[in-house]
């Protein structure tokens, strides 16, 4: 059973409410990820993406948490923005990257602080380059597993992890990379969130090999709309999943229009996420890139809408 669930709780505010209790909801869900914005602009553009999907009542909302910690003092005025002024449940990112034990402990309170339950605990890519090589702060942590259990031991936190249904780019292979996802939820994760993929099958061997191990914390996969050449190579390239050569071929043709590539993309990864409601997922994790037009036409196209919801225009 996950920790959490463990935990009968009445939250005052949709900040206190647990991602898991979310999950436990009637019929599968969604989710979506944000990052901080860097500027006026960017802040403006976010909580327009924000203020769209809001009515669809995703099961929470999360804050991504930059490379060693750049974004630091950003994500934690974002998520206790989204927590204060919003009716949506919050996800705060934490990553071990060039953070000391006592910084990280800092973060940690500065989240409990403003109210927010739920964290997504993560190693985290190295600076400059997602790909190149990790190296621990010297008093800091070596591996997410170790994260987990320091939010667990400092809140009454509903913890997630990353999950890889490749294996993650520094695994041996995807036994190894198992392996490590079922450490961190031996050390108290509640469940976990794939990097995005095009195909379905990277992602349900992954919850067989979980299952096998009698491993239940809820899995949700990672979805990235595509909507562009760029997220179509780039996204598979820092997730290390494969772009499936039916799809590469049936985009080729809308490569020099981008209205019809767009159009196509999103028929592409709606049939995705049906295919992965057919087998029968709890919920489905959006990338947004701080835009809201295309989540919200596939949350509509899926039915994963709130009913009172107003359809897209």
């Amino acid at each position: 059973m996950s920790p959490c669930a463990d935990v009968v709780t009445e939250p005052t505010t949709l900040a206190a409410v647990k991602v898991t209790e979310r999950l436990r909801r009637d019929g599968p869900v969604f989710s979506v990820e944000f990052f901080p914005p860097k500027d006026a602009a960017g802040e403006a553009e976010l909580w327009r993406a924000i203020r769209r999907l809001e009515p669809l009542d995703p099961a929470f909302v999360s804050v991504t948490y930059g490379a060693g910690g750049s974004s630091r003092d950003r994500t934690i005025r974002t998520t206790g923005r989204i927590a204060r002024d919003t009716t949506l449940v919050p996800m705060a990112h934490l990553t071990a990257v060039s953070h000391s034990v006592a910084e990280l402990r800092h973060v940690i309170g500065a989240y409990a602080a403003a109210g927010i339950s739920n964290v997504l605990a993560i190693r985290g890519d190295p600076p400059g380059d997602p790909l190149g090589e990790w190296v621990p702060h010297p008093q800091g942590l070596a591996y997410a597993d170790e994260l987990v259990r320091l939010v667990r031991r400092l809140g009454d936190f509903c913890v997630g992890v990353a999950a890889f249904p490749y294996g993650h780019p520094r695994s041996a292979d995807t036994e190894a990379d198992t392996a490590r996802l079922l450490a961190k939820i031996r050390a108290g994760a509640d469940f976990a969130i794939t990097q995005l993929f095009l195909e379905p099958e990277g992602f349900l061997r992954l919850r067989d090999r979980l299952a096998q191990r009698g491993c239940a914390v809820p899995l949700l996969p990672g979805i990235m709309p595509v909507l562009s050449v760029r997220t179509l190579r780039r996204g598979p390239e820092l997730s290390g999943a494969p772009v499936p050569p039916a799809v590469l071929e049936r985009l080729e043709p809308y490569a020099d229009d981008p209205a019809a590539f767009r159009a196509a993309g999103l028929d592409v990864t709606a049939e995705l996420c049906c295919h992965l409601l057919d087998e029968g997922v709890p919920g489905l994790h959006f990338y947004t890139l701080n835009r809201s037009t295309a989540t919200a036409e596939l949350v509509h196209r899926l039915g994963l809408a709130s009913p009172a919801a107003i359809p897209v225009s």
